[in-house]
């Protein structure tokens, strides 16, 4: 990190290369509230006019306008997520290379990039129909409780039983993609291989290495509750300007430079395979002073 931002300091340089994390990262999550459309599973297509005296039937509008503002989130989060897809390579490249660069990278990792992309795209879909299927039997089982008043507490006490194994399920699925997600870029990157053929390889290792993995796991939550600190408390003094996006890129770019750097550090230990430099020319770096003959 000391050697990409500060030897020498160069703010241009500094500049791209914050550019190339804030379109790595993830800035597509959201969602909305839309309860008042469950009415319509009910035919109830007029509740908006009549609920409210003489009010004018403006109902299909609404739906048209919500559904419209769907699809455009839709849209733009795909194309947020297909630049992201892009950008993560671009980032790696920066801090691989030691260079601050967009357009060259971005053409060199095109077929990387879309790989992830679609591959990404497939795992946010199943995601959204495993999440329905969740919603669906957690209705199943409420409606079955409620309905059998005869149980009483273990009622309540096995619905709570079932709704943790479900958070713990999610919970343990969110972490494992987070993890493969983060490892599946180094390993693409360094043999220009296809997201699936990463996934399986560093599902693999995750397996194979339990034990290292879970220690760098806890060792980021530690490292990004302390980053968090550091953000907030940057934010706070500069009155929410180092919060902007792009500018708190800027401002935390050491840190996560830092981290970027950390994670192709920790992957490497694994073998020549993983290893983002090994066709990469090294850094020239200072030479050591001449230490003292040891006494015979």
């Amino acid at each position: 990190m000391k050697a990409m931002l500060f030897r020498p300091f160069d703010f241009a340089k500094w500049l791209t290369i914050a550019f190339a994390a804030f379109i790595s990262g993830n800035f597509g999550s959201g969602g909305g509230n839309f309860r008042g459309l469950s009415r319509l599973g009910k035919g109830d297509w007029r509740y908006s006019a009549t609920s409210h005296g003489d009010m004018p039937d403006f109902t299909p509008w609404i739906i048209a306008a919500v559904i419209g503002v769907v699809i455009i989130a839709l849209v733009l989060g795909v194309v947020l997520m297909w630049v992201s897809s892009r950008g993560r390579f671009i980032f790696t490249d920066c801090v691989v290379k030691n260079r601050g660069a967009i357009g060259e990278p971005w053409r060199e990792y095109r077929r990387e990039g879309n790989s992830f992309f679609l591959f990404s795209l497939v795992v946010a879909a199943g995601t959204m129909v495993l999440i329905g299927i969740t919603i669906l039997a957690v209705v199943v089982l409420l409606g079955g409780f409620s309905g059998n008043r005869e149980l009483g507490g273990g009622a309540t006490v096995a619905l709570v039983v079932i709704l943790s194994v479900f958070g713990l399920i999610w919970f343990a699925l969110i972490v494992f993609w987070a993890l493969v997600s983060q490892f599946m870029i180094p390993v693409m990157y360094r043999r220009r291989c296809l997201a699936r053929e990463a996934f399986a390889d560093v599902a693999k290792l995750i397996f194979a290495n339990p034990g290292p993995v879970i220690l760098f796991v806890l060792f980021m939550i530690v490292l990004a509750i302390a980053i968090g600190i550091v953000a907030t408390m940057l934010a706070c003094m500069t009155c929410c300007i180092a919060a902007l996006p792009y500018v708190s890129t800027v401002v935390l770019l050491p840190a996560i430079v830092w981290l970027a750097a950390y994670r192709l550090l920790f992957i490497r230990q694994f073998g020549d395979q993983y290893d983002v430099w090994a066709t990469v020319a090294a850094p020239p770096t200072t030479p050591l002073p001449p230490s003292r003959a040891a006494p015979a």
